[in-house]
């Protein structure tokens, strides 16, 4: 069975996309019963939020560094649009 969709926060990033990654594998193959298959839906949402949360944070964290006019380095948030 599916382990609760609540208890993602103490996961790293890599443990949730690996687990993310094996319900996605079973939902393809479809070798679980429909209530399992909820339970998984349920699961990988949790983990893709959590996913995309953990992404956001770091990405917040990396910062560019340029030469400003002076040819002093200065840091500048990251732009990732």
């Amino acid at each position: 069975m599916a382990k609760s969709p609540n208890d993602t926060a103490s996961l790293s990033f890599e443990k949730a996309l690996a687990e993310l990654e094996e319900i996605v594998r079973k939902l393809e193959q479809g070798s679980v019963d429909l209530e399992e298959s909820i339970a998984l839906y349920e699961r990988g949402a949790a983990l893709k939020a959590h996913c995309e949360a953990k992404l956001k944070t770091a990405q917040e964290k990396i910062e560019k560094i340029v030469v400003s006019a002076d040819g002093a380095p200065k840091a500048e948030p990251a732009s990732f649009d």
